[in-house]
């Protein structure tokens, strides 16, 4: 099969691969109909590929039908049109118990003192072949995999694998009181519905970004937008329109690869020149990230407020402004998305007519699997008007 595979910093390829197959009893094999490219693999493309091997396998925002299933899976059937959640998990375990699917301890990976195995992402979360294939192996498939209607297209529910959960997670997170107001930090794909899903939940939503079309097409959709490039002091701008206190939440749909931090940007890109042990202990213990976002969203929240952070972060030794936390009673909350904990919420959203939340324009682009190497570089570069690129094997 043909499969987009990691060679090295900014070498994305697509290579003929074997195929997959059934492994262990609770395994299925899917035939990819859509698979996305993720704002998070641009991290792996170049700040943290000291952690990726080549001939790695990328993507974990896949949805196809069912092949193959083994012995032990029960609820989806060949033919079945599924989505795969990013995050692999079991679904009985102490933390899926207790819904928290990105901390599930039968896929954790203790000897990297990390969370449950993710699809596509490094050795750190399990070193598992991704989506941006013909074919997947799904891990787990007894519980993970969701099964979705025939007949709308793929993009109404492609988006359940990450984009949707993880947006819907972050607006949870901020705790916006009913009637509040949001500051979303960036527009990418997260941003773009992070910003949706908090103003159909009925919240005032400020959104910034730097980039035209990510601008143009959240005001499509309804949201005030500020483009950072027009404000001297953004966080000053927002207390503006805040009646002077800042948004009662805040969000970081950004993550490791800010804008406007160049002390974090030339410590990524100096770490990515060393070789890979060196580096990989060196963001280990020692990383930094570009966090202007945070730093604008701790800035732009009110006192009390909650600042909600979905962007991935990497470093070990970021300095955070505790002085600021605490004076101002900020709560913090972040991490991966529990997919399937919210799944039942946003369900009911994509089966209506009218589509609320936008699903069906969120892909800016859609390629064949043998255009991926040139996606990677644009939605690296911001080119082209690059939003979401939909992969179509």
């Amino acid at each position: 099969m043909k499969a987009a595979v990691w060679h090295g910093p900014r070498d994305v390829r697509v290579d003929e691969v074997e195929d997959p197959k059934i492994e262990e009893a609770t395994d299925a094999v899917i035939k990819i109909t859509s698979s996305a490219i993720c704002g998070s693999d641009l991290h792996l493309y170049e700040i943290l590929s000291p952690f990726m091997t080549e001939g790695d396998i990328l993507g974990h925002e896949p949805m196809g039908i069912v092949e193959e299933v083994g012995p032990e899976v029960t609820h989806i059937a060949p033919g079945d049109r599924v989505v795969i959640p990013f995050n692999i998990s079991c679904g009985h375990c102490w933390m899926c118990d207790r819904q928290l699917f990105a901390q599930c301890e039968t896929t954790q990976n203790r000897e990297e003192e990390k969370g449950a195995s993710l699809l596509g992402y490094t050795k750190l979360y399990g070193q598992v072949p991704g989506g941006q294939a013909e074919y997947l192996r799904v891990p787990q498939a007894h519980f993970g995999p969701i099964k979705v209607p025939e007949g709308p297209p793929d993009d109404r529910f492609l988006y359940l694998s990450d984009v949707l959960p993880t947006s819907w997670q972050a607006v949870e997170y901020a705790a916006i009181p009913e009637g509040g107001s949001v500051a979303v930090f960036g527009l990418g794909p997260i941003g773009q519905m992070t910003s949706r899903i908090a103003a159909h939940k009925g919240a005032r939503v400020i959104a910034v970004d730097i980039v035209p079309e990510r601008l143009e097409l959240a005001r499509k959709h309804g949201i005030e937008t500020l483009d950072l490039e027009e404000h001297d002091d953004i966080s000053d701008t927002i207390r503006e329109m805040t009646e002077g206190r800042g948004t009662d939440g805040a969000i970081d749909a950004v993550g490791m690869e800010a804008h406007g931090a160049p002390v974090g940007e030339f410590a990524q890109k100096a770490a990515g020149l060393l070789p890979d042990k060196v580096a990989e202990k060196l963001i280990e213990k020692a990383a930094i990230d570009r966090m202007s976002a945070l730093y604008q969203c701790f800035d732009t929240v009110r006192r009390g407020g909650t600042v909600s952070i979905s962007g991935v972060y990497g470093g070990m030794v970021d300095p955070i402004p505790m002085f600021q936390l605490f004076d101002k009673g900020v709560q913090l909350r972040m991490g991966q998305a529990h997919v399937k904990k919210w799944i039942d919420e946003i369900m009911p959203l994509l089966s209506e007519d009218g589509d609320p939340l936008g699903t069906e324009d969120l892909a800016s682009h859609k390629i064949a699997i043998d255009e991926v190497p040139e996606a990677y570089e644009k939605f690296q570069k911001k080119e082209d008007g690059a939003i979401k690129f939909v992969i179509q094997p």
